[in-house]
């Protein structure tokens, strides 16, 4: 095995460990997402209950 070979191996896993930490990323990204959707769900029910909640005390 030659010295172009150990560094063709080397850049291989370089660029395996670059998209593992890219996919990571991603999947960090999509977990903030979602965590954020989940928040504005939950805060606009709570705002429609509130909402219905302050109708029925108007009547």
């Amino acid at each position: 095995m030659g010295i172009a070979d150990q560094f063709k191996d080397k850049a291989k896993d370089l660029a395996g460990q670059a998209q593992d930490r890219q996919r990571q990323g991603q999947g960090r990204d999509r977990a903030k997402d979602a965590t954020q959707q989940g928040r504005d769900r939950a805060k606009g029910a709570a705002q429609r209950a509130q909402d219905e909640a302050s109708e029925r005390f108007d009547r």
